[in-house]
């Protein structure tokens, strides 16, 4: 059995609440490359994941972008030490485990709600700051091939610099994908591309 997620009313507010307040609070700017066209789809967001602020920072990005029901993908022994994101829309995948298949029809099943967004980090565990090339699990794959609706896949990179500033700038990047290539290799190849121009304009970028 996985642990399903729910929305406890005071929970997942305080949660939304407390992810644009805490972002506002511990950053110096919060700069948004956003190229995102509203299709009135479920939306599969994709995501490095490096830190524990990355979920937070996709509830800040949801807020102001997308306005949908958030719902995350958190590895079990993770969500059992924090189980009250349970109540805010983490539910739990035991990788090598039998219930790996319930965790992704889960995630197809809410896939199928055009209200809910669902997020995703496909390496499947953290990794450093300085990785430049991620590499995807398999699931990921399975899930969007089992889904029978449409479903608007949107890429997420998350940046951190700091420039002349005590704290550190936070330089958000989406892009939707509109290949057509839905395998775990291809969707690999084209995030790390997508990574890869990420950080070349954020090279670009000036002090503020």
């Amino acid at each position: 059995m996985i642990y399903r997620a729910s929305h406890h009313f005071f929970l997942y507010n305080f949660f939304r609440l407390y992810s644009v307040w805490k972002t506002r609070r511990c950053f110096h700017r919060v700069y948004l490359d956003c190229n995102y066209t509203e299709k009135g789809l479920p939306i599969l967001l994709i995501s490095n994941h490096f830190s524990w602020w990355d979920g937070f920072w996709a509830v800040w990005l949801n807020e102001k972008v997308f306005h949908r029901l958030f719902w995350f993908m958190m590895l079990e022994e993770q969500l059992k030490k924090n189980m009250f994101l349970n109540k805010a829309g983490g539910y739990s995948v035991r990788k090598g485990s039998r219930t790996v298949a319930e965790t992704i029809n889960y995630t197809t099943d809410l896939l199928s709600d055009s209200g809910n967004l669902v997020l995703i980090f496909p390496q499947g565990e953290i990794s450093s700051l300085h990785s430049r090339e991620f590499i995807f699990e398999k699931g990921i794959e399975h899930i969007i091939r089992r889904c029978n609706n449409p479903v608007h896949i949107v890429f997420v990179a998350n940046l951190i610099d700091y420039f002349s500033s005590p704290k550190p700038g936070l330089y958000m990047y989406v892009r939707e994908y509109t290949g057509e290539d839905f395998s775990a290799a291809g969707l690999q190849v084209e995030y790390n591309r997508f990574y890869a121009g990420c950080i070349s304009e954020n090279l670009k970028l000036k002090d503020v």
